[in-house]
């Protein structure tokens, strides 16, 4: 999509966001938005949001869906969902962060161990505290959705080790736990936007990136990356959360609806992504990425999850990396 074509959508998605709804007193158009491209598993989760949402309020709550950044970049959903501009935003929990630093805690390399321990912090009460530090921010959270584990691609050479990755330019979130953990590996970290990533890939303005195989293949990394690296060194859920002014508009049925619609697809969502990895693997092997499938995860979680955890510690404690180690799956 071009970006005039893209700056219209987005003027008519969000510019007079009152004037599109019905005129029924009770009806009411919900419009959702995340980055990841139609195959990923947010825009088929999304959509099922919207599906069951409409069942659960025998139509009154009609549920528009805009994937693949077509309404902005990840900072720009959720600006607009604070402001009202938009009603849900769904990405990255790296991008709250700013907001909310105490939500980096979930981004510390090497903390979580499978997606079992995952969900037993989401789901349990450090979720549920976590939920609130984005309230005072304009934001009701509806759910913590699935990313993945991480790994790094690049288009120069196989990383089998920390030193592979001196020198590499690699695209990351703003978040400082990513940030700080490839300034330690010795490459150079380049935040920026997904929705920016394939290009700066392609043309060579970065070298590498960082993201789960999933989202590599749905988002066709491999035809501008060669090196596939299964460092698995952070976890990063995605934060499924609605305009707060705009939920506490709806009538308490509506709230109820869309809270328990959310808490019914978000276990789906999670397990579908998990079910695809070895897929998502197979694939970009097929398509001509180098696989490196044991790279020395060990020797990069000595040079970076104890300093960037301690950085963590010295502004909030070490009481929620402590209790997130210390969940049982």
């Amino acid at each position: 999509m071009t970006n005039i074509a893209r700056r219209a959508v987005i003027a008519a998605a969000l510019a007079t966001p009152f004037l599109a709804r019905p005129l029924h007193a009770q009806a009411v158009r919900l419009r959702f938005a995340h980055p990841h491209p139609e195959s990923d598993s947010w825009e088929k989760c999304a959509r099922l949001f919207a599906e069951q949402v409409k069942e659960r309020t025998n139509g009154a709550v009609t549920v528009q869906v805009f994937g693949n950044g077509v309404l902005g970049s990840d900072q720009t959903i959720i600006a607009s969902a604070r402001s009202g501009a938009l009603d849900i935003a769904l990405t990255g929990n790296p991008f709250f962060t700013g907001l909310a630093p105490k939500l980096n805690a979930l981004d510390l390399p090497f903390l979580f161990r499978d997606r079992a321990h995952v969900a037993a912090v989401l789901d349990g009460a450090i979720g549920n505290g976590l939920r609130g530090e984005l309230e005072s921010h304009g934001l009701h959270v509806l759910g913590f959705w699935d990313i993945g584990f991480r790994n790094v691609t690049n288009s120069r050479r196989a990383v089998q080790g920390p030193a592979d990755l001196r020198g590499l330019k690699i695209r990351t979130t703003p978040n400082p736990a990513h940030i700080k953990s490839f300034q330690l590996l010795g490459a150079n970290p380049a935040p920026m936007p997904f929705t920016e990533l394939f290009t700066a890939l392609e043309t060579r303005a970065v070298d590498g990136q960082e993201n789960p195989t999933t989202l590599i293949r749905n988002a066709r990394f491999w035809e501008v990356q060669k090196h596939l690296s299964l460092t698995r060194h952070a976890y990063t859920a995605g934060i499924l959360a609605m305009s707060k002014r705009r939920f506490e508009a709806l009538p308490a049925a509506h709230q109820e609806a869309v809270m328990a619609v959310a808490a019914a697809i978000t276990p789906q969502q999670r397990g579908m992504n998990e079910a695809a990895d070895a897929e998502a693997l197979a694939e970009l092997k097929q398509r001509g990425m180098a696989v490196v499938e044991n790279p020395d995860r060990d020797a990069m979680a000595a040079i970076v999850a104890e300093p960037v955890r301690r950085d963590f510690e010295e502004r909030f404690g070490a009481g929620l990396p402590e209790a997130i180690a210390g969940t049982a799956a």
